[in-house]
């Protein structure tokens, strides 16, 4: 039992920080799929957390993966928003198939899953894709990761048990199995293979 608390534990505290890291304010957002200006995660992390003692920071060289200089670039696209993480700054570049997919995932959702939803950024990392958002029908957070972190994720408070919660919970995983199709291809295409002249 005590295994499966920490775990639960875990996944608690990913998702809270996820959610601080999700929330960040970014300015000046554009339309059709235009280039935002750059989030500043710092600036707006460190609000969140200011008075949370639990909190712990990686020093820098902690940070597996991450350098001060990968680059971010958002883009709003119908109503959504689309950041791409990358080493330089045409690993941010979007492409026309990237706008397209981020489209069809948020129309699929709301046909196949719930109509009412706020969804969060959509984040395309070089091995790995994380969406979430929050379905107002039933006050329940989730996460979508695929990659180094494959899995759905939910978070919510005192759900009641009951068929139709039971019929959302497998429409969402049955969702995320179309979701982790549709952005491995979008993942695929973005790699880049070396040529040698």
């Amino acid at each position: 039992m005590n295994i499966h608390q920490n775990r639960y534990d875990e996944i608690k505290d990913l998702l809270r920080k996820s959610k601080m890291i999700l929330e960040q304010e970014t300015n000046d957002y554009a339309y059709s799929g235009e280039k935002l200006g750059q989030p500043n995660l710092a600036k707006s992390i460190e609000d969140k957390i200011q008075n949370d003692l639990d909190y712990e920071t990686a020093e820098e060289d902690e940070v597996e993966g991450k350098s001060p200089s990968d680059k971010a670039q958002a883009y709003r696209i119908s109503g959504g928003i689309m950041v791409l993480h990358g080493k330089d700054e045409h690993d941010t570049d979007i492409t026309t198939d990237d706008k397209i997919a981020f489209q069809e995932t948020m129309d699929e959702f709301v046909e196949e899953v719930s109509d009412l939803v706020d969804f969060n950024e959509l984040n395309v990392y070089p091995n790995n894709v994380e969406w979430s958002g929050k379905v107002i029908d039933y006050d329940l957070e989730f996460v979508f990761s695929i990659g180094e972190t494959n899995g759905v994720y939910i978070n919510g408070k005192m759900m009641k048990v009951s068929d139709d919660f039971l019929d959302f919970i497998t429409k969402l995983k049955q969702y995320y199995d179309k979701f982790k199709s549709k952005w491995a291809k979008v993942l695929a295409s973005r790699k880049k293979t070396p040529t040698n002249d």
